[in-house]
Parts: C-alpha cells; structure tokens; sequence
C-alpha cells in the first residue's frame, strides 16, 4: 500500500490520546472516517481530530472506498464481527485488546486472515514500547544469568463506576469484554510473557469474587510454567485498598534479577552481585504509536509488526485456562 487510509470503528476513550493522534502523525498514514453509533458523538470526535468523514454504521465505514485499512476499538463482543465484514470488504485490520470475546472467537479471526490472505494486527503495543524490549534485552543477554522465576503482582482498587450496580463498566460484563478486569488488563501481560519467554503451560489457579460489586472474578491468582522450566506466580486482585496497590514485575535469574511494572512505567532495576542498575524510560503520549509504525511499516513494504492475531492467541488461550481451567 502506498499510503494507509484508516477508518476507525469505535471512537472511544482508548482512540483518543493511545492510538487516535499515532494514525496521524506517521508518514504514509492517515485517519479518512470514523465512526460511532452515537452520530453526534462520532461529529465531535470528527470535528476535534481533523477528519473529514463520519458514520454512526460501522458498515458504511467499512465500504467507504476511501478507507483501505479499519482499526476497531470497539468493546470485545463486537471485534470479530466487524474485523471479518472488514476483511470480507478487502481491508487490513487493526483491532483492540483482547482480540476476541473467547479463544474459539480469536480462532475464527485467525481463519479469516488466513481465507481473504490479509493481515489482522492487534494492539499489544508493549511488544512495541521501549521500555518492555528493554527487559526483553536484558533477559535475552544474560544480564540476570538464567531466567528461573517470574513473580507478577497487579492489585487495584475498584473504581468508581464499580458500585453502580444499575449501569456497570463494560469491562466487568462478561457478554461485553469476555469476563472482567483480568481479561482487560492480563491479556497484556500474557501476550509479552509470550513475546520474551514462549508458550506458557498451564498448572493451576484459583479464581474468586470477593467483593461482589459485579458477577465476574476480581480475584486471580495463576501459577504456569514457561519454557526452561522458568516457574510463573501471578496474582490480580481488583479490590483492594487503595494503600495496598500494587503492580510489580520481578523476574529472579541465576545471577540476578529484574524489577519493573506493567502499567506503571516505573523505572527498570536491575540487580546483580555487582550492584545495582536503574534504567528510565518516560512514558510516550500516544502509547500505541511504536507498533502502529510497525504496522505502517509492513504494509508499505518496509518491515514486519510483531502483534499479530496468530501471536495474540496464546494469550486469548492462557486466560481462558486460567478462568476456567480450560478452553471453552
């Protein structure tokens, strides 16, 4: 493709500083039309970022000729349906996180990539951001020796919305985004534990509602094992107090080990017999730009995105063990 023409479905939070202004500011790509079922919701969006076409049908986006590439930043249960009337119409497709509402909906995407010879790309942009090929580097040479333990600590707070029980957050109805907070914020990373160490085999875990603001889990807790026998501890709670957040990634090597976070941007610390290493990294403005230029990149010839729907299955699949023991 000579230069990208995005149409976006979905207009929401996430499309406004993440990912929405990234499409702009790259070379050979632009934003051509969005679209949102709110119609004077997606003329605001329009008017605001500069561009010239909306819709409040994801169809007429999708055959606007103008538009060759579709970025769907919609809620889950709807990613596949729009991404395979995309694809069906010609178009790459760029979706959000997690790829689909379940593992055998993430299967059925990776299909349909493969039957219209497209790419679909999704948003694990950490695969992407420096400060997490950092780590990777680090790992990769040898800078804690041999990679034995991975120990990762997410503890939130419950939010606001989580109490109003007439009108919860998409994120924890289950027929929206697929489950609850984990399934929104594990799934990345699961996908870069699968980026830096491989496939994961699943042992065991256990998995609670301790607060009952909603249905779905707010309590995880997963123990895996990653190639190399590097033994995996995870635990996600989602209502904790506020003093005990947490969110913490260390990785224990024979030499050493690794202390940084997910979501935090905490500086990188590395710890070795020879004394101590900080690495800092801000956090960029539109944190998706990084792979949206990997995208770009691909399409124009001049590079490979490492954030695929096929690379994006271990984690649609490990999460769904973890839940459930199983694939459903």
């Amino acid at each position: 493709m000579k230069e990208i023409c995005w149409g976006i479905i979905g207009c929401g939070n996430v499309t406004e500083t993440k990912s929405g202004p990234a499409f702009q500011q790259i070379e050979g790509s632009k934003i051509v039309a969005v679209m949102r079922r709110d119609a004077k919701k997606a003329a605001d969006y329009a008017k605001r970022h500069h561009i010239t076409k909306w819709y409040s049908d994801g169809d007429e986006l999708i055959q606007d000729l103008e538009v060759n590439a579709v970025y769907i930043a919609t809620p889950p249960d709807t990613h596949v349906f729009y991404a395979i009337k995309a694809l069906e119409a010609g178009k790459v497709v760029y979706v959000e996180k997690p790829m689909a509402l379940n593992y055998a909906e993430a299967l059925k995407l990776v299909e349909a990539s493969k039957k219209y010879e497209l790419p679909v790309f999704v948003a694990y942009y950490r695969r992407a951001l420096s400060v997490f090929l950092k780590v990777k580097e680090l790992i990769e040479n040898k800078a804690i020796g041999d990679a034995k333990e991975i120990n990762l600590k997410l503890h939130l707070s419950a939010r606001e919305e989580d109490y109003n029980s007439s009108k919860l957050p998409w994120r924890v109805l289950p027929e929206k985004s697929g489950g609850g907070y984990f399934f929104d914020l594990a799934s990345h990373q699961l996908d870069w534990l699968d980026f830096v160490f491989g496939k994961a085999k699943f042992i065991h875990s256990k998995v609670e509602n301790n607060c009952g603001l909603y249905s779905v889990e707010d309590s995880v807790y997963a123990k895996l094992q990653y190639q190399n026998q590097i033994r995996f501890n995870g635990s996600w709670e989602f209502c904790v107090p506020k003093e005990e957040e947490k969110d913490t990634f260390e990785i224990i090597g024979s030499k050493g080990k690794l202390l940084f976070s997910s979501f935090a941007f905490d500086p990188i610390v590395l710890e070795t017999k020879e004394g101590n290493q900080t690495f800092y990294f801000e956090k960029p403005t539109h944190v998706q730009k990084q792979l949206i230029q990997q995208i770009v990149d691909q399409l124009q010839g001049n590079g490979t995105c490492v954030s695929t729907a096929e690379t994006a299955l271990a984690a649609s699949e490990l999460m769904e063990e973890i839940i459930y023991g199983k694939k459903t």
